[in-house]
């Protein structure tokens, strides 16, 4: 299996997974053309996609959505309630409904040689849901917009050999940052995001002796920064009672501008 982040931020996700014979694009918070570009730039064409799977309505997880439907038809997978809240979204333009593919958290679909697991997850979307993508024996879990995790996320990310996860923010930097009271509140809620501590405590649970490549993403531009989230998240894992350090994998930090490189598992 190989994936790539193509941007992952709060102003834009879009991450791709796959195998030798298909690959599905993880959301499509920017614009068709930065969408193309980072495929490219990775050896693919958009055009390549055999599904885009949306983990949620947000704005900077579905921008370019509508583009590309009716550029390329490719299907489109969501549950029914993020499907009704995407066509509220004007700004997306007309969308085929007949590539909307309802899919339900906690039950296993496929498309081609993927297998596809929608988890359900805490945020303050419609209906919400990360996904882990398995090949064979190979697993890639993509867990972003968490607000906090639980034993049913546990339950379906363990064994992972890789993991792009979500290490939002820096709390002291969001405590004294510009943002509104309630907003701060909102992303350090439940429903909100986790912090980089967060994201090191739930590393900690998930890492294995499989696991070969830890991406960290959705990132805060104004209360994160690239450097601190994975030391901080490092530094979690060290701490942790796991027999692991964090010096032990590697970790990277997705850019919010650039794509990663393709990662291969």
């Amino acid at each position: 299996m190989d994936f790539f982040s193509i941007t992952s931020g709060s102003s834009g996700n879009c991450i791709c997974v796959g195998d030798s014979d298909y690959h599905v694009m993880i959301d499509a918070g920017i614009s068709g053309k930065r969408i193309e570009d980072g495929m490219n730039r990775n050896g693919f064409k958009t055009s390549d996609m055999n599904g885009i799977l949306i983990t949620h309505e947000h704005i900077d997880h579905i921008s370019g959505l509508g583009v590309l439907a009716r550029r390329y038809g490719i299907p489109i997978y969501a549950t029914l309630k993020t499907i009704d809240a995407i066509a509220g979204v004007k700004s997306l333009g007309s969308i085929d409904p007949g590539l909307f593919h309802p899919i339900t958290a906690g039950q296993k679909f496929q498309i081609g040689s993927l297998d596809i697991d929608p988890i359900h997850i805490s945020h303050d979307a419609a209906d919400p849901v990360a996904y882990v993508i398995s090949s064979g024996e190979k697993r890639v879990g993509v867990l972003t917009d968490l607000g906090t995790y639980d034993d049913n996320i546990l339950e379906h990310t363990r064994d992972l050999d890789a993991l792009l996860l979500e290490a939002n923010h820096d709390k002291r930097m969001l405590e004294v940052g510009p943002y509104p009271y309630q907003l701060k509140m909102r992303i350090l809620s439940d429903h909100g995001h986790l912090s980089n501590e967060k994201s090191g405590e739930l590393l900690s649970i998930l890492l294995n002796d499989g696991m070969k490549q830890v991406l960290l993403g959705h990132l805060s531009q104004e209360n994160n920064l690239p450097e601190l989230a994975a030391k901080t998240v490092e530094q979690e894992v060290t701490l942790s009672d796991t027999k692991y350090k964090g010096s032990d994998f590697p970790i990277h930090v997705a850019s919010r501008f650039e794509p990663s490189i393709c990662y291969e598992i």
